[in-house]
């Protein structure tokens, strides 16, 4: 039989797997559409490159996707930061009395 906390171990792996595979397709989807964009764009208004506009915003959402998929916070924030930041919360919580 399985403990409480290997249940909420394999929940929290099971939530980050489908994490993990949503930020692929959002990547597979960019990956499809933008070559179809700039197509559409050379095609049909080669003089003026308005796929860069798409290119650009889209792909800035997509580094930021992957940012907080990979934990790239961590870079920023470090290591042990989400953890120090949990017991630095509940410290506050227990002088509180809440």
């Amino acid at each position: 039989m399985k403990t409480d906390e290997e249940k909420l171990r394999f929940i929290k792996a099971q939530k980050r797997v489908q994490q993990i595979k949503e930020f692929y397709s959002h990547l597979l989807v960019y990956m499809i559409i933008i070559p179809i964009l700039i197509v559409i764009n050379l095609k049909y208004t080669p003089n003026y490159h308005w796929f860069w506009f798409s290119m650009i915003g889209w792909g800035v959402g997509l580094a930021l996707h992957a940012l907080q998929i990979f934990e790239g916070y961590k870079i920023f924030l470090g290591q042990d930061w989400e953890e120090n930041k949990i017991k630095e919360l509940m410290k506050q919580d227990y002088k509180n009395g809440k």
